[in-house]
């Protein structure tokens, strides 16, 4: 039986609407889960439980008067840190910020709350979201629930590992390289990359194309419902698209009605070009795309003409003109509090763009978008893995780079394999599980759908996870908290 704490959202809103489950229980469940076990993992920057259990208890009364029944009504929903809580520390990471508080909720939280959904925690990044490790001089290190000695990944890296701890069914996250992708794939969760404009961000920045918030959950349903719910035109982000895919359908279990990939056409790319994948994450890579060839898709192995030094050459060109000096202003005077990667990173983007200049990348990222596009003609989507190795040591700065001997590589960067399609940014992408690394965390694989084709990836996406059965499996280094 599946312990409550890891209930899946869409069997609590069904338990919830029967009344079979009070939204109180569930909440006390989770709350129970974590002051059991956050200590060892270090998911959270803080707790809202005093607000969350009068909101659970309100949720309650709602769904025993069957009126005013919201899309998340009565969910707990982790937020990452970086999403401002009106009146709450915004400090993304930083202590020079650690006392500065949001003026509003940020767009994704607004809507949130707006469907019926409990904050009941919010989660660790390492400073300014701008690594794939999770710790950070304010907050610590954050562990993966599998491997306490590995990260979760970053920099949505506090949110995978609440999911994967049962420390909520639902949580924010966002992603500019990976930052979502790579923690769902290092704690065996799901994350959505949405196409560029289908989620409200926040002004400035929410003028990146690169950058985009977003879902995590433990399943394919839950993630396209909180994606539903977070997407739509905002007037605080003129980006943002006024119409929505409707991933989501009410009272099934996986999204389109069942998911079926009979007949559909996909592509695997192993290598993403000369990307140096390790072989436990080829095997499980390529025993994903088996299990959807089985499932009825017909699988085609492809090649792409990347390589991670032209990749990384182009996102640090665009963060060198962008994320790079928004930094550079929010951190003036207080560069001696920074982490080592911070400082790597405003480096590496400022030695960017005085090599490159701004048309150079985009004459870059152009080339890539038509590279992708031509190598997906004539297919439903993509398979390829979401990182090259298979797991970061949890305190691991990696300032000398990644890797050993014909495998290393300049940058640690260059040892995922996200940053393509936030170059490629109009594509949705769904990272899923994919199995289990020799080092014993989940590997994970992404599917890139074509511009703005949501409803495909989550297709695939809940097939991959119906035949490929995941949800329960559990870090058994918690089993006994």
């Amino acid at each position: 039986m599946t312990e409550l704490h890891y209930l899946d959202a869409a069997t609590a809103l069904r338990l919830f609407r029967t009344r079979e489950l009070s939204p109180v229980e569930l909440m006390d469940a989770v709350i129970a889960r974590t002051e059991a076990v956050n200590g060892e993992i270090n998911a959270l920057t803080e707790t809202l439980f005093e607000e969350a259990l009068p909101a659970a208890r309100l949720a309650a009364a709602k769904y025993a008067r069957g009126r005013d029944i919201t899309p998340l009504l009565g969910l707990p929903v982790a937020a990452k840190e970086k999403h401002g809580l009106k009146g709450r520390s915004l400090s993304q990471g930083l202590v020079a910020r650690k006392d500065e508080l949001a003026s509003a909720d940020h767009p994704v939280i607004e809507r949130i709350r707006r469907a019926g959904g409990i904050i009941h925690a919010r989660t660790t990044t390492p400073e300014y979201s701008c690594a794939t490790v999770t710790h950070s001089p304010l907050w610590g290190v954050t562990r993966n629930p599998w491997n306490p000695e590995l990260s979760p990944g970053g920099s949505s890296g506090g949110s995978g590992a609440a999911l994967a701890a049962g420390l909520a069914p639902l949580a924010t996250a966002s992603d500019i390289a990976g930052s979502t992708r790579l923690p769902a794939s290092f704690t065996g969760t799901v994350g959505f990359k949405a196409p560029y404009g289908r989620i409200p961000g926040l002004a400035p920045l929410s003028a990146d194309h690169y950058r985009g918030d977003g879902p995590m959950a433990r399943t394919v349903a839950d993630t396209a419902l909180l994606a539903d719910v977070m997407a739509g035109r905002h007037p605080g982000d003129h980006t943002s698209l006024a119409d929505s895919p409707g991933l989501a359908v009410p009272g099934l279990e996986t999204p389109d009605g069942g998911a079926s990939v009979a007949g559909m056409s996909i592509a695997l790319c192993i290598r993403l070009g000369n990307y140096p994948v390790a072989p436990d994450i080829e095997a499980n890579t390529r025993a994903a795309a088996s299990a959807l060839r089985d499932a009825g898709a017909v699988v085609e192995e492809i090649e792409l003409p990347w390589t991670t030094e032209s990749i990384s050459r182009t996102i640090f060109t665009h963060f060198g003109y962008l994320l790079g000096p928004a930094m550079e202003d929010e951190t003036a005077g207080s560069a001696e509090l920074l982490a080592p990667y911070t400082r790597r990173f405003m480096a590496d983007a400022r030695r960017a763009a005085e090599e490159n200049r701004y048309l150079d990348g985009v004459r870059a990222e152009t080339r890539l978008q038509a590279e992708l596009a031509a190598a997906m003609e004539g297919f439903d989507a993509l398979v390829c893995p979401a990182s090259a190795v298979p797991a970061l040591d949890a305190e691991g700065t990696y300032l000398d780079g990644i890797g050993a001997g014909a495998n290393h590589l300049e940058h640690y960067w260059q040892g995922h394999m996200t940053a393509p399609f936030n170059i490629a940014n109009r594509c949705p992408v769904l990272a899923v599980p994919s199995g289990m690394a020799d080092c014993g965390i989940p590997t994970g694989v992404q599917i890139v759908g074509h511009p703005f084709d949501d409803p495909t990836v989550f297709r695939v996406g809940a097939a991959l996870e119906t035949v490929l059965p995941w949800a329960a499996r559990r870090p058994e280094i918690l089993a006994m908290a």
